[in-house]
């Protein structure tokens, strides 16, 4: 009779499970919380990226994918530079990421930290909305995860403690904090810097110390961290470089969604993404610049190079691009310049 009984329930479960709609067998691989990375919190436009993908997805999903942020690189103690490993590993379900942590194990990342590349946001956009930013995204698909949308964290401009910058000169010996990128390691040597390699969250403490006298950024992280309350009174708008954010899942977790829930969260990173380059550059596109004002209010003083001040910079890091266009691979270089010379015309 148990016998019986239990072939009967077998069967009912068998056909039950065989009349199951996919959505409901792939939601059954559903976690309650999927854990995003981020370096910034949500009082940065970074962070308020990450917020903005995380609730349109909520929303849209009727709370099938629940999201929790975790600012600080908190996933992996704060160490930024080992947040794509992780990813790839599924330590972290998602991420909007910063093209400069990831460099060191996607080469081709590199590519935005090039010294004095992108000339303005025309030039950012053309190269990231176009064949490039394809080529890179096809790049990190290969990697192990799945890259939807671009966005930005900004132009990294130059503060530091002791005085104006005009030209390479006025950073000789300067100690500056940078990520822990080869590359800036090598920009910021050849202009005469002392490059001091240090997380985010010991940046602060060494600014307000005098451990190190000067760091490079974009204007929306030094106007919410209040940089200027840590000695940092002296900003140079050189524009060296950009720094675009990448929303990502990992590919074990993509895998796990049905396509509709895929399309969903795809969409709603591209929506969040435009969203965020908006919150990014608010301030900096207009013709008069209000943010320049508004740090001026504030009792920093802010220069900016003219056309001759600004070449002296790109001829001294000149050797530095040379080398990393090779390490990165000259044909992505130069299909980006030729993007970025249509993009100016």
């Amino acid at each position: 009779m148990k016998l019986r009984t239990f072939l009967a329930s077998a069967v009912a479960t068998a056909a039950a499970l065989a009349f199951a709609s996919p959505m409901a067998m792939a939601q059954t691989k559903y976690k309650s919380e999927y854990r995003m990375s981020l370096v910034l919190g949500t009082a940065f436009p970074w962070g308020k990226g990450g917020e903005l993908w995380a609730d349109k997805v909520r929303e849209r999903t009727q709370g099938r994918i629940n999201i929790k942020l975790y600012p600080g690189t908190s996933l992996v103690q704060g160490d930024q530079t080992r947040e794509f490993s992780a990813l790839r590993q599924g330590v972290i379900d998602m991420a909007v990421g910063s093209t400069i942590n990831w460099s060191p194990q996607v080469k081709s990342l590199n590519l935005f930290s090039m010294p004095f590349l992108f000339p303005n946001f025309k030039a950012v956009d053309a190269v990231v909305q176009g064949e490039v930013g394809q080529e890179i995204f096809k790049t990190l698909e290969k990697s192990g995860v799945v890259p939807l949308a671009w966005g930005e964290n900004g132009y990294r401009e130059i503060s530091n403690s002791k005085h104006a910058i005009k030209t390479p000169a006025d950073l000789k010996g300067m100690k500056i904090r940078v990520v822990g990128s080869p590359l800036f390691l090598d920009t910021f040597t050849a202009l005469g810097a002392n490059p001091t390699q240090m997380s985010w969250a010991d940046a602060q403490p060494a600014m307000a110390s005098g451990a190190v006298d000067g760091q490079e950024n974009p204007i929306g992280v030094y106007m919410a961290a209040k940089l200027q309350s840590v000695g940092q009174k002296h900003l140079t708008m050189w524009g060296y470089m950009n720094d675009p954010l990448i929303f990502v899942v990992n590919k074990d977790v993509w895998a796990s969604w049905t396509p509709a829930d895929q399309a969903i969260v795809k969409q709603a990173a591209l929506d969040a993404a435009k969203e965020e380059v908006a919150i990014a550059r608010k301030g900096l596109v207009e013709a008069d610049k209000p943010l320049l004002k508004d740090l001026a209010a504030l009792g920093v003083t802010v220069t900016t190079p003219n056309a001759a001040e600004r070449e002296a910079f790109v001829k001294a890091t000149r050797p530095v691009f040379d080398k990393w266009k090779n390490q990165i691979g000259a044909p992505l270089v130069e299909k980006a310049e030729k993007a970025i010379a249509a993009s100016q015309k």
